[in-house]
């Protein structure tokens, strides 16, 4: 593995301009006004998690269409009062886990909810949410070509809505101070992330870690790693479709979103990352509207900073959460 994408310092100024439908706001102002003509259906049991000093709560609420979606809401054991939160999105292929994973954020003091991506978890970490698909059209192995004849059938518009309605649920609920959340994931995450912190108002932090679904046009050529190489197989063979697939990806190109987004952000990039190459973060990154950070881990991959990151959003969450 090596550096394979441009330097270090044109990666700063890299502003790709990246097409917007001209319906863009209004395709999203009326996904989520549908979404939330269902009631949120909100459901939270105790379960027990084997851990002293955290509480974990089985939620499910409604996303998408009232799809139900699962998530973990996590809570350190000693609290008064309602606590600021970190609303989780997870990486491709994973769900929610197991009760006793991810404890780091109840740990430091937040309620933490990490929600499922539908459909996803069946190669770890586990998920419990199915996707009921409204098409049956063709698509290559993965999640990315799901539907993608049109934004209104793409698998990431259920995604991105149901990662607004988790918003929605934690700041229902009572443990939660719901002026006080913030959101953050890893590589699908961070894409989630990302989109959310444009869709959702009144966040105080998006923290999105090497993150995916950023600069379609470039990912598509720059990388054949997965995700990216399952929309480029996609259209080697539909080579008819190409103008149709990337006006759908607009829809969800989250450089698009991060246009629209205004909370306190800190970014993350692996400058030897060929499943997330580093353009694309840059290109999320440096069209952000809001205060933003970013942290360079110039001999990683895709693992990013990992541990060394954790430290970085924790001190960077203290302020906007509990300042």
């Amino acid at each position: 593995m090596a550096l394979f994408d441009l330097p270090e310092d044109l990666l700063r100024s890299y502003r790709p301009d990246v097409s917007e439908p001209e319906d863009f706001d209004s395709f999203w102002t009326a996904t989520l006004k549908d979404a939330r003509a269902h009631q949120l259906n909100l459901t939270v049991t105790p379960v027990d998690n084997g851990l002293a000093l955290i509480d974990t709560l089985d939620v499910t609420f409604a996303g998408y269409d009232g799809n139900p979606v699962k998530a973990w809401l996590h809570l350190p054991v000693t609290r008064t009062g309602p606590l600021p939160a970190v609303v989780e999105y997870v990486g491709y292929g994973g769900g929610r886990g197991l009760p006793h994973e991810r404890p780091l954020w109840a740990m430091a003091g937040y309620a933490h909810l990490i929600m499922d991506t539908r459909g996803q978890g069946a190669k770890g970490p586990r998920g419990d949410t199915p996707d009921p698909d409204p098409t049956g059209d063709p698509a290559i192995a993965g999640f990315t070509t799901r539907g993608i004849a049109s934004a209104e059938t793409y698998y990431y518009r259920r995604v991105f809505t149901d990662g607004v309605r988790a918003v929605d649920a934690v700041r229902e609920m009572s443990e939660v101070d719901p002026s006080r959340v913030a959101v953050t994931g890893t590589s699908q995450g961070g894409g989630i992330a990302t989109a959310v912190a444009g869709l959702a108002s009144g966040l105080v932090a998006v923290m999105p870690d090497v993150p995916f679904l950023a600069d379609f046009p470039r990912a598509l050529t720059i990388t054949d790693a997965s995700p990216y190489a399952e929309i480029a197989g996609y259209l080697k063979v539909r080579r008819d479709e190409r103008d149709r697939v990337m006006r759908t990806l607009s829809y969800f190109d989250t450089v698009n979103h991060a246009k629209r987004a205004s909370a306190a952000a800190l970014y993350s990039v692996g400058l030897m990352d060929q499943a997330c190459p580093p353009s694309t973060v840059y290109a999320s990154y440096n069209h952000y509207a809001g205060p933003k950070q970013i942290r360079v881990y110039p001999f990683n991959g895709h693992e990013g900073g990992q541990a060394f990151h954790e430290i970085e959003k924790l001190r960077f969450a203290a302020k906007p959460l509990t300042g």
